[in-house]
């Protein structure tokens, strides 16, 4: 079984504090350098800053935000519910399953978690063996519901519901897929306050190479989203995106980054990457350049945030910053929507927003918890 771990403790007057700051850090900086080019170019490299600049001075969301829905249905009978997981290690979907752990323990229902590999094939097998159970209700963690269409249908006719997490692209039902909801912070809005990030810690100068993987539909949106943002800003530019499956970046991504570090030399100067699994298989490429942990390029995460991102970025090793979602929460909120659909009701149409996380408020724990009361939220909710 999976441990629960310590919290981390949000303070919305000082996420206010620190976004000024920062905000007024990097302004000060851009007037100070001033850039280069034609006063046109210079004027709307200036209204992109800015624009960069108010997005992450907003991101910090205030803790009601994190609560959670405002009512549903009460709890309804006691049921086992499979969590089939796209691989477990993987931080955020472990994370995310812990949550829904949690969320059972409470409320007295039968888990089983149930490890894909990885794989495609694992996946299957695993979604396969969750059917034989013929449980309450399925969770698919990181596993995209379109490739499994067939055996979604097959639950849909036997009365199973099914919820995602990150299974499909965008938050919300897909009825064609018979996936009742799948719970997700909003990848455009991820993928943009990553890039974001970027334009105005760079002061508009941010020369991007972009890390994603081409598996995983979501992945690929909110790549597309980064790319976008960084073509707003005049003195920014996308130099390259690479697709490099996500479950091969830790071990298989040391040449690729080698010969894009040759590739760009010096103007290289960040990396936004979907997964914070490429900023770990890229260690040893900067390592072997002679690259020290705070010195370009830098690297920002549009993931979902976890342990080995947060350890990263306390210890400026390699990466600056991630784009966070409140993972327990998440957990929680995949329990509810499956009691709706036992309870014949609608998902509850709530989304988390992403949080910024950077060196300035990195949680301590694992993962992004706010102490918003969501725990307390979903057991009145449920009638606990």
């Amino acid at each position: 079984m999976l441990a629960d771990r310590g919290l981390f403790r949000a303070l919305s007057s000082e996420d206010r504090r620190l976004s000024h700051v920062m905000v007024g850090v990097l302004l000060a900086g851009w007037l100070a350098g001033g850039c280069g080019g034609s006063t046109h170019q210079r004027r709307a490299t200036s209204a992109a800053v800015r624009q960069a600049q108010s997005a992450v001075s907003r991101a910090p969301a205030p803790l009601s935000a994190y609560r959670g829905p405002k009512g549903g249905p009460p709890l309804q009978p006691r049921a086992p519910v499979v969590f089939v997981a796209a691989g477990l290690t993987d931080g955020g979907i472990a994370a995310v399953a812990r949550g829904v752990q949690q969320a059972t323990r409470e409320i007295h229902w039968p888990l089983v978690i149930l490890d894909g590999a990885g794989n495609v094939y694992g996946q299957r097998q695993a979604l396969l063996a969750a059917m034989r159970l013929r449980p309450g209700g399925i969770i698919l963690g990181g596993v995209d519901a379109a490739g499994e269409r067939a055996v979604l249908k097959q639950a849909q006719a036997r009365d199973i519901p099914v919820v995602g997490w990150h299974s499909t692209v965008q938050p919300g039902p897909d009825r064609t897929l018979g996936l009742f909801t799948n719970v997700t912070s909003d990848p455009a809005v991820v993928g943009r306050l990553a890039a974001d990030y970027a334009i105005a810690a760079s002061h508009g100068t941010a020369q991007v190479v972009i890390f994603a993987d081409p598996e995983n539909a979501i992945e690929t949106y909110t790549a597309q989203a980064m790319k976008s943002e960084i073509a707003q800003c005049p003195g920014c530019s996308v130099l390259s995106v690479i697709e490099v499956p996500s479950a091969n970046a830790a071990v298989g991504l040391s040449g690729v980054f080698e010969a894009n570090l040759l590739r760009f030399g010096s103007r290289w100067n960040y990396m936004l990457a979907t997964d914070g699994a490429y900023v770990d298989g890229s260690r040893a490429a900067l390592i072997g350049a002679g690259r020290a942990g705070d010195q370009p390029p830098f690297s920002i995460s549009a993931g979902a945030g976890d342990e080995s991102e947060f350890a990263r970025i306390r210890a400026n090793d390699y990466q600056k910053a991630t784009i966070a979602e409140p993972l327990n929460l998440q957990g929680w909120q995949l329990i509810d929507e499956l009691n709706r659909a036992r309870a014949h009701q609608p998902p509850s149409g709530y989304v988390a927003p992403p949080r910024l996380i950077t060196a300035a408020d990195v949680p301590s724990g694992e993962a992004f918890d706010p102490l918003s009361g969501y725990r307390q939220n979903y057991l009145r909710i449920w009638g606990r």
